[in-house]
């Protein structure tokens, strides 16, 4: 096995070939992932193992610590001091459980509670109940996962591409766990293109943090493109969090095998809204692919709570709907950002979308927006190909929001369409048909560098994104009649029914008594309206409403005021030739069935569009002046979205009538062919 991809395919073989019949497939992560990293413990291990060994002997009773002296006797910041390695265990098939049980409890404690986080004791037990415990290991003691055989770069792949395959089979949601290296190189880019000569500079340390990491990958892309292309000594820190036990523990191993102790002590287990394990940190460049479309109700209580606290929170701006928390990470990453006197913070953050446009005016994610673009954040934002994610072929978009935006970039946000730069993948990986090639990053990333309008390319400022929505409201206009068809029609109404319906439950006297009660009145109320003359037509409401009275009054009868009301709604019909209705104090009122809404430009005057674009159409409509914007208190409710396709859309001329006919000869030859070899 010379490359990663064999040493892939042979681990994913291991669990067809060991775990079939006897675990689910959904349950072959539990075993397969923690196997692996603790063959790449193994491995790693290896070259030192006896100096380890030797160390740990001679140091027996002299000191009281011995971590420091075994660290630098493995070489790495984490050790085992058991005797066995996969060999080993091995060597000894019956006590193969309980040898398995003392070599990881060997550990060093920092990669011992790594471990831990697979809770890989009953999975043990399992697979020793089963009798798959030594082929296990016996599998996984034929794959070299040294470093010198498969370097951290490759490691981080096999891992991801593992959970891939494992996700494909358990119909896992898309984007759960980890990001295409070429997205991950393209964010990188796009966060520090603008500080390449900062990051030059000498004694330079910048922090770098990623609330859902993962499996670690955007974190490790982000430092070794400022260690390999930018200042290899800039002093670059890591900072995650990962609420996934599994991808959790595989982040944090491969930061200790690297050496990077300090960043994987950085890395923290848990949810990064209700156990911020970062809470009071605050980071120069915040990177993230959050989960799409994942709902956040088992966290609702903490949220709802943090949201009520306003700015003085993380969810200040609003809540998006419960079916999905990616704006809830956007403004969590937000919070993490430095003040500007303290340098400011870049973010860039890959979402599909639905946060650019989901959510009207006024609702959570259009007020969320709304914060981010009128504060002046956004940057830009990328649309990238689609099918370039492992496990949906769903649109995506980077958006680039920071506090501090170049001079040339305030008041503006910068769109940049790049679904065209892609090239087509010689072999399928999922639903990942596409990848961005590296001189494509270059020409997107210049492209945003650049700042210029191009095909590719449109500039606006920030209002442009926002409108005012507000109601037309247009009058009601109604006519009446005591017709035979109008008055059985109140018998529908839920306020006429009601009235012969008891509230007594426990007393069947009383509600017997109240119930014929109330078909007496509901028979009263018909007789009264059926003395009324049927052949005249009301089209004033007011003047109905002085016959309506008078007949009731006739008739003895003092109806509640919702039951009148049933009556007007039975007895009346739209009329738009009829006379507008109106309240007692003579005021139009609206018919809301008619009731409609615009949204204006925040450019635009709204009386002046409803001028220009609503009175010629109908003119006895005017402007709801009660619904206003709660945070400015002008009329109309504001809301903002990014919506790609009104800005970067082509036309595309409808086929001619002579091709399409074309198109319709040709099948029909074709069916009368099929027809005549059928017939023979």
């Amino acid at each position: 096995m010379n490359n990663f991809q064999e040493k892939t395919s042979f681990i994913w073989s291991v669990a067809d070939e060991v775990l079939r019949d006897d675990f689910k497939r959904g349950e072959y992560p539990d075993v397969i992932l923690p196997f692996t990293v603790l063959r790449r413990l193994d491995c790693v291990l290896a070259p030192t193992k006896d100096k380890v060994l030797e160390y740990d002997k001679k140091l027996e009773g002299k000191i009281e610590n011995k971590d420091g002296a075994l660290r630098h006797a493995s070489g790495y910041s984490f050790y085992n001091t058991s005797p066995y390695d996969f060999e080993k265990l091995l060597a000894a098939p019956t006590s193969i459980g309980q040898n398995l049980r003392a070599y990881i409890n060997g550990f060093s404690e920092n990669m011992r509670e790594v471990i831990d986080k697979f809770k890989l004791w009953g999975t043990i037990d399992t697979l020793e109940e089963k009798g798959l415990l030594f082929l296990l290991i016996q599998k996984f003691a034929n794959v070299d996962l040294h470093p010198d055989a498969v370097s951290n770069h490759e490691m981080g792949y096999i891992f991801e591409e593992l959970i891939r395959k494992f996700n494909e089979q358990t119909n896992e949601n898309p984007g759960e766990h980890f990001t295409p290296r070429e997205v991950i190189r393209l964010m990188v880019n796009l966060l520090l293109s603008q500080d390449q000569e900062k990051l030059a500079q000498n004694h330079i340390v910048r922090t770098v943090y990623d609330p859902a990491c993962g499996t670690g990958g955007m974190l490790t892309i982000a430092k070794e493109h400022i260690l390999d292309h930018i200042n290899p000594n800039a002093n670059i820190k890591l900072f995650g969090q990962e609420v996934n036990d599994k991808t959790f523990a595989i982040s944090k191993s491969d930061m200790l095998i690297k050496g990077d102790d300090k960043d994987a002590d950085n890395i923290k287990p848990d949810s990064s809204f209700s156990k911020d394990g970062h809470a009071v940190e605050t980071f120069d460049y915040i990177l993230s692919n959050p989960p799409y479309g994942k709902d956040w109700k088992k966290e609702e209580d903490f949220i709802e709570k943090e949201a009520k606290k306003g700015y003085e929170g993380r969810f200040g701006a609003g809540l998006p709907r419960k079916s999905d928390g990616q704006l809830l990470f956007v403004q969590h990453m937000i919070s993490k950002m430095k003040p500007l006197e303290e340098g400011g913070s870049r973010i860039a953050i890959v979402m599909n979308g639905s946060p650019l446009f989901t959510g009207d005016a006024g609702s959570g994610e259009s007020e969320i927006r709304r914060w981010i673009i009128e504060k002046d954040w956004l940057e830009a934002i990328v649309a990238l190909p689609n099918q370039l994610f492992y496990n949906t072929g769903i649109n995506t978009y980077i958006w680039i929001i920071t506090n501090r935006k170049d001079e040339q970039r305030r008041g503006k946000v910068q769109l940049i369409n790049a679904a065209d730069f892609y090239v087509k993948m010689r072999k399928s990986l999922g639903d990942k048909r596409n990848e961005i090639s590296p001189s494509q990053i270059e020409e997107i990333t210049k492209l945003h560098t650049d700042f210029k309008e191009n095909e590719f390319v449109n500039i606006f400022d920030n209002e442009d994104f926002g409108y005012r929505k507000i109601t037309v409201e247009r009058p009601s206009r109604l006519n009446f009649q005591a017709s035979s068809e109008r008055i059985a029609r109140l018998k529908e109404q839920s306020a006429f029914q009601n009235l012969a319906v008891s509230k007594k439950k426990k007393d069947l006297q009383e509600k017997a008594r109240e119930e014929a009660e109330g078909r007496k009145s509901q028979e009263e109320i018909i007789n009264a309206l059926s003395g009324m003359d049927a052949s005249i037509f009301y089209t004033d409401r007011d003047q109905f409403e002085k016959a309506l009275n008078a007949a009731l009054k006739k008739a003895g009868l003092t109806p509640a005021a919702a039951v009148k009301k049933a009556i007007f709604e039975a007895l009346s019909e739209r009329d738009e030739n009829a006379e507008t209705c109106k309240d007692k104090k003579g005021n139009k009122e609206a018919d809301s069935q008619l009731r409609d809404t615009e949204n204006v430009s925040l450019k635009e005057d709204i009386y002046a569009y409803f001028e220009r674009e609503v009175k010629p159409h109908v003119p006895d409509a005017w402007i709801d002046e009660t619904t206003r914007d709660p945070k400015d208190g002008k009329v109309g409710k504001v809301g903002y979205d990014l919506n790609f396709n009104r800005y970067f859309y082509k036309y595309e001329p409808p086929r001619s009538l002579e091709d399409i006919e074309a198109d319709i000869n040709k099948l029909e030859n074709e069916i009368l062919e099929l027809l005549r070899d059928v017939a023979e």
